[in-house]
C-alpha cells in the first residue's frame, strides 16, 4: 500500500489522479466493494497496463486474482491528493467566478474550506456568500497570516492579478489557484496552477472542427 514517500512524479500521471479518485467514489457510491484495472479501463478509457503503471508509482496496490479493494483504494488516493485533511482558501475578487466558486459546495466535501473572499468593491465589503464574508482586501495579508491560509484562488480581471500576486508572495501562501489569463511571478515556495478558460474552450472548438472536417471526408 501506499507508504507515504513520494519521489517525482510526471504531470501526466498526476492529472489522472483525480480522475482514478472520482471514478472510485462512484463505485463505492454504487456498493461496489473491488475492482480491476480491466474494469478501470473499461470505464475511463485508459489502458489497463497504463492504470497499473500510474498505481505503480505510489506503491502496491492490488491482489493478483483479486484486484482492487475499492474503498481501501480510493482512501490511499484521496491521501495521495491530500484531500485526507482541510486545505483553508480564500478567494480574491467577488465578481461572477468569485461568487460561482463560493456557492460550489463540493469544495467542503472535499476538505477545501473557503475561509473569506477579497474585493475593493465597497458596494460588496460585509455581504456574506454560504456564511463567507466578503472582507476588503487591504486586509488580506493579515488574515491570511492570522487563519493559517494555504491556498489563494484569484479570480480578478488580468490588470489586477499581478498586484494581487505580488501581495500574495509577501505571505506564507502555499499554491494559487489561478483563472485570471496571465502568468504570475511568485517566489519558488509558492505553487501556481492557471486554469486558462478561454484556451480550454479553443481546445473544444479545434476538436469540434476536427470532428465535422472528418465528417465531410468520408463523403
Amino acid at each position: 500500500m501506499y507508504n507515504g514517500e513520494r519521489k517525482r512524479i510526471s504531470d501526466a500521471v498526476v492529472k489522472r489522479l483525480p480522475k482514478y479518485y472520482k471514478c472510485l467514489v462512484n463505485l463505492a457510491q454504487e456498493n461496489v466493494e473491488r475492482t480491476s484495472s480491466q474494469e478501470l479501463s473499461r470505464l475511463l478509457g485508459f489502458t489497463a497496463s497504463q492504470i497499473r503503471q500510474d498505481f505503480s508509482n505510489f506503491g502496491e496496490f492490488g491482489q493478483q486474482g483479486y484486484g482492487y479493494n475499492v474503498e481501501q483504494l480510493s482512501k490511499a488516493i484521496a491521501k495521495i491528493l491530500g484531500l485526507n485533511t482541510v486545505h483553508k482558501m480564500i478567494i480574491i475578487g467577488a465578481g461572477n467566478l468569485g461568487q460561482a466558486l463560493a456557492n460550489y459546495v463540493n469544495f467542503d466535501v472535499h476538505g477545501f474550506k473557503t475561509m473569506a473572499i477579497f474585493d475593493v468593491n465597497p458596494k460588496l465589503i460585509g455581504l456574506k456568500i454560504r456564511e463567507v464574508p466578503i472582507l476588503d482586501i487591504d486586509k488580506m495579508k493579515d488574515f491570511i497570516d492570522e487563519n493559517d491560509i494555504e491556498i489563494a484562488v484569484i479570480t480578478v480581471p488580468q490588470d489586477r492579478a499581478a498586484e494581487v500576486a505580488q501581495i500574495l508572495s509577501e505571505t506564507n501562501i502555499s499554491g494559487i489557484w489561478n483563472f485570471a489569463p496571465t502568468e504570475l511571478n511568485v517566489p519558488d515556495h509558492i505553487i501556481v496552477e492557471n486554469v486558462h478558460l478561454t484556451e480550454s474552450l479553443f481546445t473544444l472548438s479545434y476538436r469540434i472542427n476536427e470532428v465535422k472536417i472528418s465528417k465531410m471526408n468520408t463523403f
